[in-house]
């Protein structure tokens, strides 16, 4: 059977490669947060989660469950439609980002090429179509992911959530310019927008871009930092400060809208994660198969991510922004200029 010249199967292998992409992030999500308190566990001499069941391992489970079942409470001054829709905001865009991004070479069924990113398709004669803007989709989508932490902010009538969801504001718009910037560099040297050539770009331990030219090795890290800071994780985690503003923009939420806030944000680490990947580190080349490839990077950097956590305090906010906006932005314009001499003088 064939709909629009295509077997029914390769519409099915297209429908499951999506289901489990999905569920990747699914479970690398609920599984950060126990990996996050078992490795900061040992880092700073403790066990960590290990009751519920063998391990710990069942704790995420056990942690999903019992914020199912607890109360949810909208306190009676807040703004009960946004409200109840921020979480979504935040959630959505997290995981609908990872669309675009190519975790794996193609394989073939019934003679057709079946490209692994979701947004991708390949012809007959096996050429690879994606959205040739990918890196423009993951950029709006972040921006977009932190408008529902503002609404969140906002619709709670609570001061401490007002100024958590201005301080996300603030941090995201002033990381994004420099992120943004960063990434120019390899937009330079690969002169495309598609991930997918990009990550074709990058064969062998050396094609990376990260060691392509010294300007993308130092747009790299600041491209993971500045990212770390528009997801707003530790030292970055400004907005919710539990120390000033008791926990930020979410004091106020309970329950699953509660949950959400945090999937969010794992969601958002494991796609910074593999965005850096794709752009700076070969994507699914390596010497494992390709989607292994692709995972053992990502979550070598996560690791990085809890590292971090369990290292650096976080930030004032005046050195937030001086990071952001007397450092990072001008050191990124460097880069680019610099970048520029760099292929025009060695790789024209």
């Amino acid at each position: 059977m064939e709909i629009m010249g295509l077997p029914l199967i390769y519409y099915g292998a297209m429908i499951l490669k999506v289901l489990l992409a999905f569920v990747f992030v699914l479970l690398t999500v609920a599984y950060a947060t126990y990996a996050e308190r078992k490795i900061i566990g040992h880092m700073q001499v403790r066990i960590g989660p290990n009751r519920t069941g063998p391990m710990g391992l069942l704790q995420p489970i056990a942690d999903g469950i019992k914020l199912f079942f607890k109360e949810e409470i909208i306190p009676a001054q807040a703004s009960k439609f946004a409200f109840v829709l921020a979480p979504l905001v935040a959630l959505i865009p997290a995981f609908i980002s990872f669309a675009v991004i190519p975790f794996g070479d193609t394989f073939e069924i019934a003679g057709y090429k079946v490209p692994l990113q979701i947004a991708a398709y390949a012809d007959q004669a096996g050429k690879v179509f994606d959205l040739n803007i990918g890196v423009l989709y993951i950029l709006a989508m972040a921006s977009l992911g932190v408008y529902g932490i503002v609404l969140a902010g906002w619709s709670s009538n609570s001061k401490y959530s007002l100024l958590g969801g201005l301080r996300a504001s603030a941090q995201m718009i002033s990381y994004e310019l420099a992120a943004g910037l960063a990434i120019v560099c390899v937009f330079m040297v690969s002169e495309s927008l598609s991930l997918q050539q990009i990550v074709s770009d990058q064969g062998g331990l050396f094609g990376w871009y990260i060691f392509r030219t010294p300007f993308t090795f130092v747009a790299g890290i600041i491209f993971f930092i500045c990212s770390l800071a528009e997801i707003n994780r530790t030292p970055f985690d400004l907005p919710e400060a539990e120390t000033e503003l008791v926990s930020g923009f979410c004091t106020e939420y309970s329950s699953m809208k509660y949950a959400m806030f945090f999937m969010a944000e794992y969601a958002n680490m494991v796609t910074v994660c593999a965005v850096t990947t794709t752009l700076f580190l070969g994507g699914w080349h390596g010497p494992l198969p390709p989607v292994l490839n692709f995972i053992a990077k990502v979550y070598i950097l996560m690791f990085v991510c809890m590292w971090v956590r369990a290292t650096y305090p976080r930030y004032r906010y005046d050195q937030l922004m001086k990071l952001g906006w007397k450092v990072f932005l001008p050191t990124t314009l460097f880069l680019i200029v610099g970048n520029a001499f760099w292929i025009t003088l060695f790789q024209k």
